[in-house]
Formats: structure tokens, sequence, C-alpha cells
């Protein structure tokens, strides 16, 4: 009789393990995803006042941000991408004659470094849509400005208008006027 009592004893603690066993993966599973969303959490809490551009830009496109700042605001308000369609910028990367100027191209892998940073962050254009090459003609910087009276002709200049940090590329910041009237 010991023997069949010895044996069923045997039998339930090889059916406990299995239950234990999951108890201690699941445990485990919890504790890691709670950590991990820990970390996520806090390196991506920049505050919006800090954020500067319009789009937080990721790690993996911050340097074709620096590098197309760089570039450009030594001449003009560097402008965000969003405001025209990746057409446009394509046609402006490409083209020694920037709006009367001429430019040195930039070469590989700056270059490369800034199509990655301007085709994630601007537009997709329609297909029947025109190239715009103003910003005044393009749809996204219309939308992205819609109750705004803008000077004709738009210049880029005027942007410091209603955002008076768009020189250090902060085009959240606005004008006191332009945040109580939003």
């Amino acid at each position: 009789m010991s023997n069949i009592v010895k044996r069923q004893s045997r039998n339930r603690k090889l059916k406990r393990k299995p239950i234990g066993l999951l108890l201690v993966i699941l445990g485990w599973s919890l504790a890691m995803g709670w950590l991990l969303a820990l970390a996520t959490h806090a390196q991506g809490a920049t505050p919006t006042s800090e954020v500067g551009t319009i789009d937080v830009v990721p790690a993996q496109y911050q340097l074709g941000q620096q590098v197309y700042i760089e570039n450009c605001s030594t001449c003009h308000i560097a402008l965000p991408p969003a405001v025209l369609p990746t057409q446009t910028w394509k046609n402006l990367l490409e083209d020694t004659q920037h709006y009367g100027a001429q430019l040195k191209p930039l070469v590989d892998p700056p270059r490369i470094l800034v199509w990655r940073y301007i085709t994630a962050f601007s537009r997709v254009q329609l297909q029947d849509e025109q190239t715009p090459y103003r910003v005044n003609s393009s749809r996204y910087f219309k939308a992205l400005h819609p109750k705004v009276k803008l000077p004709n002709p738009v210049e880029i200049g005027s942007c410091v208008t209603c955002h008076p940090s768009a020189a250090d590329f902060n085009f959240r910041r606005l004008t006191p006027e332009w945040e109580n009237s939003q």
C-alpha cells in the first residue's frame, strides 16, 4: 500500500512542476515587459516644449537633420521637411541652381544622411499634383497654416514673424498673439 501512495505522491509532484514552471515564466515575462515599458517611456518622454521641431526626430535621423540644418541655415531658415513634398526636396538636392544661387552639391555620405532624414519627414506628392517649389504653393504648408493670413509673397524669412525661434529650427514656439489665437 505504501508503494501505491508513494507513486501517487510522485505523480502529483510531477503534475505540479509544469504549472509551477508556467507561473515562473509568466512572472518573468510580466517583470521584463514592465521593465522594458519603463525604459522605453523614460527615453521617449521628451517634453514637447523641448522638442523644437514639428516632428520628434528618432536617433537614426538626427545626424541627417543636423547636416541638413547646417547646410541650409547658412543662407536662410531651414524649413521642416513636412512643408514640402518629397519630390520637391529631391529636385532641390539634385539641382546646383538653388533659387538663383549656385550651390556646391552635397556629396555622399552627407547627402545620403540628409536624404534619409528628408524622406522620413516630408510628404507624399499626389499623382496629379504639380511639384511646388515655393512654400506658398505647397498644400502641406497651407494645411499647417489653416487660419494664417500669409504675406504676399511668402518668404522664408517671414517665418520668424509667428515662429520667433525658427532660426533655431524651433517651429513649435509661437509669438504670444499666435499662441493665444490657437
